[in-house]
């Protein structure tokens, strides 16, 4: 159906690239790493990030961004959140002018606050009917293991989010359009930092009362700050809400609250960096989260002790104490 280009070879890129192949496209994959870009094109397997799950041959690698990007006319950016400016610094000039841009990534760049959105659009000059985000409970090897799952595309074009719709809608995955790019972007960025939360609790012990209560306090958090910054407070209620923070804090394949139990259980930040391949999003724009939500006001205490707890203010056990210890108050408050 179209040609399209995955930049970021790791777990959820290649992923993607799966189901946009099975739904009939062209995919070139771009992998930073040259050695793993020959391995998938003579194993069609990316051992690296998705061992056993077998590519279709439709998916082809590139390590060089130019060869991936030629003709494209759908670029998929799966690159970590905090490297995207970077990235885009270096081959964004290649992306043909009128492809469309959907943004894989979850967080809040340090230092600017932006979201991923707004970050393409700075360095590409696009407009909002070239970019748009996918999002949902779509947890990286379910998806390779075409495990039935729905997910939501969001773009401002509601025509350009209904042709991105019909170009990854493949047999086990249905996405569902939404116009709400803020929304989407920011339950997508959040849930990742709640994960870590119910991480730690699970670390410590507790069991599903407490994590239950951390997650719906969670989605309240994210649905203040997104009234506040323009969001749809409905898109928090569905799979770019509800949906994908459900997923992340309950599956121990989510990378963020697998790395909130290892805190839970005594481990430093910096010793759970260095055994953890990939990144857990959480991590880093959890900070850009709690500045965002000072900057306008906005109390999510969730976020701001997780992100206490990941610059080392805060041990684990303090973290669950402050929350509950705090001032009793109505709960539509």
């Amino acid at each position: 159906m179209a040609r399209t280009a995955v930049m970021g070879a790791g777990s959820w890129g290649t992923a993607f690239a799966l189901v946009l192949a099975d739904a009939g496209n062209d995919v070139h994959l771009w992998g930073r790493r040259a050695e793993l870009c020959r391995a998938i094109n003579e194993t069609h397997e990316n051992a690296d990030y998705l061992p056993g799950v077998e590519l279709p041959e439709a998916v082809v690698a590139h390590a060089d961004p130019a060869e991936a990007l030629d003709g494209a006319e759908v670029v998929v950016l799966a690159v970590p959140s905090q490297q995207l400016r970077v990235n885009l610094q270096t081959w964004g000039a290649s992306i043909p002018s009128d492809a469309v841009m959907v943004s894989l990534m979850k967080g809040v760049e340090l230092g600017t606050h932006m979201r991923m959105s707004e970050v393409i659009a700075e360095l590409t000059g696009a407009g909002p009917d070239r970019i748009a985000v996918v999002t949902g409970p779509n947890l990286a090897r379910e998806i390779a293991a075409r495990e039935p799952a729905a997910s939501v595309v969001a773009c401002e074009d509601v025509s350009v989010a209904q042709r991105l719709q019909k170009i990854c809608h493949s047999g086990a995955f249905r996405p569902y359009t939404n116009t709400d790019v803020i929304g989407c972007e920011l339950g997508g960025t959040t849930k990742n930092i709640i994960g870590l939360a119910v991480g730690v609790c699970i670390g410590l012990g507790f069991g599903d009362n407490t994590k239950a209560s951390v997650i719906t306090r969670g989605l309240a958090e994210t649905a203040r700050l997104g009234a506040v910054i323009g969001a749809d407070p409905q898109t928090f209620s569905g799979l770019a809400g509800m949906g994908d923070l459900v997923a992340t804090c309950s599956s121990p394949l989510s990378r963020n609250r697998t790395f909130g139990e290892k805190l839970g259980q005594g481990m430093s930040v910096e010793e759970v960096t260095a055994q953890t391949r990939q990144v857990a999003e959480g991590v880093k724009s959890c900070q850009s989260v709690s500045e965002l939500a000072k900057m306008h006001g906005v109390e999510m205490p969730i976020v701001e002790h997780v992100a206490s707890l990941i610059a080392g203010e805060m041990d684990p056990a303090t973290l669950v104490k402050a929350l509950i210890s705090r001032e009793a108050k109505p709960e539509k408050d």
